[in-house]
């Protein structure tokens, strides 16, 4: 393992040039380098000068079809992305974790002592790291304390799933520095949502954890939740002539979580109704021969709702075939199919509670007024806020960009790179 003197020679010399380019991107190799000089004078008081330390990466994740299908045994389309949570990372002699994230002024310490949910630790990055303790060591994995430092370069709000990718960092920490790097993808990935879901105090799917510890474009049945089929698509769509970007127009997750939890619960409801448990084991006739007691059993939204999951899980397995084959023009028709029904159906693209505010709609309206024919859009990820998701031709982004941005404020239009790459150790 490099020490910190040899992680620095390695920029110097420029051993680390060809790994940071296939992560980052030629153009981005300055920017990158000096990302990772910075980190290095974080973690200089933290560890001796021969002591071993870890350089870790894990991307964000946009997603491309699938819009809340995962958490109803469906299936998704989901791609890593350029945009990365980084860590440099070294063990400790005991359970203490020490923790410096970039840009942030508060280190995070914790003892894993106890590996049980801590009520203080809500909602916190502590509680993200002892819950992906809990999740290796019930899992049979070793684990213990370790320091770091963290570089965040995915926007926290912006769709890209910037605390999967955290918590997948979690887990790639303590697997590489107690495991030699042995838990697979999957389990990984598992982890991660159980930290969430059980520690930190947010329900989800698994879909963001798997692409982000994945990499490249991944088609995903989640039948079998507890055995996800995984199918990697080596696609790209600037050889098509699309540049793929996300549109932040404003406004935090953190008081939706109500709107996010009423989407799952109310399509197990219409499949409860049937005698089934989640939406995937229905079919659309079965829907329309009961709609008339449905209607009275869980209303009208959830079988709106239902409807949805069923056409979106359908098209997802579409949409991967049209990548597959490099039929763009077909695939980009669902990409606009999915975004109606996400609209129309699923009922996501903003929440009820402040019906004057729809940034999601107005982008989608501004986005489709300018597309035209060409290209297309969708509300991206969780939605109610947030981000939409946008395929340009190339040759129109930078109107793009200024036409959007006048409205929802700089650096609104995020531009994305497919990253090949899921949760690996650089060095």
């Amino acid at each position: 393992m490099p020490t910190l003197a040899q992680l620095r020679e390695s920029l110097e010399n420029e051993h680390l040039t060809e790994p940071l380019r296939r992560l980052y991107g030629k153009e981005a190799l300055p920017a990158q380098k000096q990302r990772l000089l910075r980190l290095c004078g974080l973690m200089d008081p933290l560890v001796s000068p021969g002591e071993e330390i870890h350089v870790l990466s894990v991307p964000g994740r946009t997603e491309l079809g699938g819009n809340h299908t995962d958490h109803n045994h469906g299936r998704v389309l989901a791609a890593a992305v350029h945009l990365d949570t980084l860590a440099i990372a070294a063990k400790t002699n005991d359970t203490m974790v020490e923790l410096t994230s970039e840009g942030f002024p508060d280190k995070i310490t914790l003892k894993l002592d106890t590996l049980e949910p801590l009520t203080k630790e809500k909602n916190t990055t502590a509680g993200l790291v002892r819950g992906v303790a809990a999740g290796l060591k019930e899992r049979g994995h070793a684990i213990g304390g370790f320091k770091g430092v963290i570089s965040g370069e995915i926007p926290v709000g912006g769709g890209l799933s910037s605390s999967a990718s955290l918590e997948v960092l979690f887990v790639l920490i303590l697997d590489h520095l107690y495991n030699g790097g042995k838990v697979p993808v999957i389990e990984a990935a598992r982890i991660a949502r159980y930290a969430e879901n059980n520690f930190f105090g947010k329900p989800c799917g698994l879909m963001d954890q798997l692409a982000c510890a994945a990499g490249g474009i991944a088609a995903i049945d989640f039948a079998d939740p507890a055995a996800p089929r995984l199918t990697t698509i080596r696609a790209g769509f600037r050889e098509h002539g699309y540049a793929l970007a996300v549109v932040n127009t404003g406004g935090g997750h953190a008081d939706l979580t109500a709107d996010y939890a009423a989407i799952p619960t109310e399509m197990r409801a219409v499949a409860a109704a049937l005698g089934k448990t989640y939406c995937a084991e229905l079919s659309e006739r079965s829907l329309l021969a009961a709609l008339s007691a449905l209607r009275e059993q869980t209303g009208d939204r959830a079988l709106l709702r239902a409807f949805h999951f069923l056409a979106e899980s359908r098209r997802v397995q579409s949409q991967a075939a049209f990548l597959s084959a490099g039929k763009i023009k077909q695939y980009l028709d669902l990409v606009n199919e999915s975004g109606g029904s996400s609209w129309m159906l699923l009922q996501n693209c903003y929440t009820t509670a402040a019906p004057d505010r729809q940034p999601i709609p107005l982008a989608l309206t501004m986005t489709r007024k300018f597309l035209g024919e060409d290209g297309a859009c969708r509300v991206h990820g969780g939605g109610f806020a947030g981000t939409i998701q946008v395929y340009i031709p190339i040759e129109r982004f930078a109107a793009y960009t200024a036409y959007m941005e006048a409205v929802f404020g700089k650096g609104s239009v995020i531009p994305l790179q497919i990253r090949g790459d899921g949760a690996l150790k650089i060095m």
